[in-house]
């Protein structure tokens, strides 16, 4: 495949990203979406808009995608491929803070927290839009975790079994209950 020629003028991209209110932000989000389409293209077999006899899937559309950085929050436009989908190398379905926040609501699902009150709770943390629809379906996962638990082999470990067994009898003693009696009232000589 020849390689294509790069006509992009870095000039003129710099002052388009000086211009808007986080130039380094720009630039991240620009960088991306380059990265995005080399990706696609290569998994796909061939550039945007060019016909070729080694293309193995086509594009469909863009989608959005919210992606938190450090320097801030952007949104890509990530491709869309007909079959197998396309996930950029740099956002992974759950990263481990996504993974941490979904052990969060999941222990406080466990608590009794409601949803409701997750989703102040989330607010008040820094998160935005968690609503209670996302909670639902992030304790979801709970439920699998507890039939998974609950239809797992038992045979193939040894679990070793104490039998205790007792029995308890209450036996009220004449001198005890006389000595509980007096103990309410006001001590009796017995002599």
């Amino acid at each position: 495949m020849a390689q294509r020629k790069n006509t992009t003028d870095l000039t003129e991209l710099l002052l388009q990203c000086v211009g808007q209110p986080d130039p380094m932000l720009g630039m991240l989000e620009w960088l991306c979406a380059q990265l995005m389409e080399a990706e696609v293209s290569e998994q796909v077999g061939a550039e945007k808009s060019v016909r070729a006899d080694s293309r193995s899937d086509y594009r469909c559309g863009y989608r959005p995608r919210r992606l938190d950085t450090r320097m801030g929050t952007i949104y890509l436009m990530v491709p869309k491929v007909r079959q197998g989908g396309y996930i950029p190398f740099f956002v992974t379905e759950r990263k481990r803070s996504e993974a941490a926040l979904i052990q969060v609501v999941q222990e406080a699902f466990v608590q009794g927290v409601s949803t409701r009150k997750m989703e102040k709770l989330a607010h008040s943390l820094g998160i935005e839009n968690l609503s209670r629809s996302q909670v639902s379906e992030m304790t979801k996962g709970l439920n699998e975790q507890v039939s998974e638990f609950r239809n797992r082999s038992l045979s193939e470990a040894v679990y070793p079994v104490l039998w205790v067994d007792a029995l308890y009898e209450k036996v009220r003693v004449a001198e005890q209950f006389w000595q509980n009696t007096t103990t309410l009232c006001e001590p009796v000589d017995l002599i």
